[in-house]
């Protein structure tokens, strides 16, 4: 039995793909802080769930603590790492910057020390698309530039990329970054815009449509999503001889280092996505037609050929089944 560290693992994301690893014949060790970001009882929730496996040991506490991950790794040798844990959300850094700071880059250099001392067969971490930034070639592919962040969120997230990548050519840390594209789905949080627009649609309450409503997102079903992480796991990258990349792969030339993106490749109309949630909802939205808000983009798009290369998957869920499914959970979730 392997056994796999998830940090984040009451989180949204995170608790699929707990959920998943012990399907799959996994030992899970979870550590979440239990933020109050949003709602800490659909946290509670979602871990209660994990709880039910006899395979699955929670650990509360937050993943920046000094010696936290170096005494799990010390004590749970773990074979596959997948950290998710991280203070989310772009308008917030905006807010609440020094959270970014502590989650995201004093979280990950606690697990990269940790790593170092007890090395994983594979560790995967999560980025993000905030990450390609200012970049207006579309879609986007791994092996395009990713320079000029547009929040401070989209920063720290770059920035674990190059403290992984480090890590990866000093002390030969097999390590996967991948970049997510607007996950949505059956437990999602309550500060994205699925969660939002569906509580309000339903509470007859306005909209905030940013934008005027001229936004465009990749949409990422959760479930396509872990199945690519779990694809993934069992796809380390491996240092190049001699420097040599294939065309088109984002392994670095110098270390077992890969930037993946996992999205949908399908750049959906923002109002597109709010039709598909009347249509689900069987109502109509008011909409309050807004500005840009600061640090967002207008738009993004994911190539996932590399993902296809390396794991012959291709996330394929359209958005009017997936939001279909959510606004079901949401129903039946709040009665």
């Amino acid at each position: 039995m392997r056994t796999a560290l998830v940090t984040g693992s009451a989180g949204f994301i995170g608790s699929f793909v707990c959920r998943r690893l012990l399907d799959d014949g996994f030992r899970v060790i979870g550590v979440d802080c239990m933020s109050d970001y949003y709602d800490v009882t659909l946290k509670e929730r979602r871990n209660a769930q994990l709880l039910q496996s006899e395979n699955y040991r929670f650990i509360e506490d937050k993943v920046e603590m000094p010696d936290l991950l170096m005494s799990l790794f010390a004590d749970e040798k773990p074979d596959v790492v997948v950290h998710l844990a991280a203070q989310a959300g772009v308008r917030y850094s905006i807010e609440n910057p020094r959270s970014y700071l502590e989650s995201n880059i004093i979280g990950t250099f606690e697990l990269l020390e940790a790593a170092r001392a007890y090395p994983p067969q594979h560790m995967m971490l999560a980025s993000t698309s905030s990450a390609f930034g200012a970049n207006t070639q579309m879609p986007y592919a791994e092996t395009d530039k990713a320079d000029h962040q547009m929040s401070f969120y989209a920063a720290t997230k770059k920035s674990t990329e190059n403290m992984a990548h480090s890590y990866a050519h000093l002390f030969d840390l097999p390590i996967t970054m991948f970049r997510f594209f607007t996950v949505y789905g059956p437990w999602g949080r309550p500060d994205m815009a699925l969660f939002k627009f569906t509580k309000a649609i339903l509470e007859d309450t306005p909209i905030d449509v940013y934008n005027h409503g001229e936004m465009k997102r990749d949409f990422t079903y959760v479930e396509d999503l872990v199945q690519a992480i779990r694809l993934l796991i069992d796809t380390p990258p491996v240092r190049p001889v001699d420097g040599v990349v294939s065309e088109g792969d984002s392994l670095s030339p110098v270390a077992p280092h890969r930037v993946v993106n996992i999205g949908n490749s399908d750049a959906v109309q923002l109002v597109d996505f709010i039709e598909a949630i009347e249509t689900a909802t069987g109502k109509t939205a008011q909409r309050n037609l807004m500005p840009m808000q600061a640090g967002d983009v207008p738009a993004t798009w994911a190539n996932a050929d590399l993902l296809k290369s390396l794991t012959g998957y291709a996330p394929k869920t359209a958005v009017p089944e997936g939001v279909a499914k959510f606004v079901e959970w949401y129903r039946e979730y709040y009665k």
